[in-house]
């Protein structure tokens, strides 16, 4: 079951935690810290799940949960460190899944996650994340593989989603913005330069000669793409 999970936790620290948790049961994870970030995230993305902070800036997450539950059924687990039974009542009567007071178990939380996918189907009888393949690039994503030419290639995580998603669509060009938000969750950075260091620490890895490239090509003015057919 692995599921795209978005976290909206203002403690940078707690999100953290969070998104290693996730990735280690291999599910993917965008991470946000206020309240209108969290909207903006579950409207562009759609994920599968919320792990929702109670106590966000701008706009708290009794707050976001209305927002999402007026526009869509994504599932949310509220998280926080309020345990009167008047907060936890409050969090479900706007619609949240699930509750849980802070401290705990990060593996608590991972198999709450686990129930409350079950319970929604929002991951039941998904298709298993096709295997990219393009220019003697193969990308797996479930299991976490890239490979050139046959060789095994070891990718940083936001390495990994870069090449995935120019592997998905060779010839595609993508701007520099695109390749940044599949980063996020991943890649700290929120700036679109730090694309260009991923770009160029990715052709040292897949490129015969990266001052030359001819799989993965700058569209100047632009962006980047794939260069070849699918493999």
């Amino acid at each position: 079951m692995c599921a795209h999970v978005l976290v909206a936790e203002d403690d940078a620290m707690q999100a953290e935690l969070i998104r290693r948790s996730l990735l280690a049961e291999g599910h993917t994870a965008t991470v946000v810290h206020d309240g209108p970030a969290a909207v903006d995230a579950a409207r562009r993305l759609g994920p599968d799940l919320v792990v929702l902070d109670l106590m966000l800036p701008v706009l708290d997450g009794i707050a976001v949960c209305r927002a999402l539950r007026r526009e869509d059924d994504i599932p949310v687990l509220m998280l926080t460190a309020r345990a009167a039974e008047e907060d936890v009542l409050l969090g479900l009567e706007v619609g949240a899944d699930d509750y849980m007071t802070k401290p705990y178990s990060p593996r608590e939380l991972m198999a709450r996650i686990r129930t409350v996918l079950r319970r929604s189907g929002r991951t039941a009888g998904r298709r298993e994340e096709p295997v990219a393949r393009a220019a003697g690039i193969v990308v797996d994503p479930v299991r976490h593989e890239v490979h050139c030419d046959g060789v095994p290639v070891d990718c940083t995580p936001a390495e990994f989603q870069i090449l995935l998603a120019l592997t998905g669509e060779p010839e595609r060009v993508f701007s520099r913005g695109q390749l940044l938000q599949c980063t996020r969750g991943y890649d700290r950075s929120s700036t679109e330069r730090a694309v260009d260091v991923h770009i160029m620490n990715l052709r040292r890895k897949i490129e015969a000669d990266p001052r030359r490239p001819v799989r993965l090509l700058t569209v100047f003015g632009v962006g980047y793409k794939l260069s070849g057919g699918r493999a």
